[in-house]
């Protein structure tokens, strides 16, 4: 199986539903309100599933792309993608294995902007803005994009505000950002 994404590159992604790429129309909303804050760019995927969001960001010169996801086949593809999307400028990385042991792993680096799709039904998504709040992986500008069924209500998090919220269907995106103070 197949995806396009940004300049109709095509992507591989595997086959069958274990892994729920985000929509056409979904990616492009949000590489539109990020639009001008991707080029050069630090870029995080958690949950990378198809790899898709960060083939994105790649496409649109993001200096470094971190994926973590859990499946070891997907990794696979995905580093294929990513490496064959990436120029020679551009650092991509894929790491396998649980969200919160990897998000451990990277503790001391920051990112721009971070993107975070689990499964809708997964417990993962207090557990992991904790972290990353808790490790202060979100630059001082950074954004994070929360992919999620509309009807889970979104938790406050010590040290991030939500700055945005926008639904598309079946699928909602909360936006978090360091909070500032004023």
């Amino acid at each position: 199986m197949s995806l396009r994404i940004c300049g109709n590159r095509q992507i591989k992604t595997l086959p069958g539903l274990a892994t729920r790429p985000t929509l056409a129309r979904v990616r492009e909303a949000l590489f539109n309100i990020w639009q001008g804050t991707i080029a050069d760019c630090r870029w995080l995927d958690i949950c990378t599933g198809s790899g898709s969001m960060g083939a994105e960001a790649l496409c649109r010169q993001a200096a470094s792309v971190t994926g973590i996801e859990q499946s070891a086949k997907a990794c696979a593809i995905i580093r294929e993608n990513w490496e064959k999307i990436a120029d020679s400028s551009q650092e991509v990385q894929i790491l396998r294995g649980d969200a919160i042991a990897k998000l451990t792993a990277l503790a001391g680096q920051q990112f721009d902007r971070i993107y975070f799709d689990p499964p809708y039904a997964s417990d993962l998504y207090e557990p992991v803005l904790n972290a990353i709040a808790s490790q202060q992986m979100l630059a001082p500008h950074g954004e994070i994009a929360i992919e999620h069924s509309p009807e889970r209500s979104t938790q406050p998090i010590p040290g991030l505000e939500i700055c945005r919220q926008k639904v598309y269907g079946n699928t909602a995106l909360t936006f978090y950002s360091p909070i500032r103070f004023r």
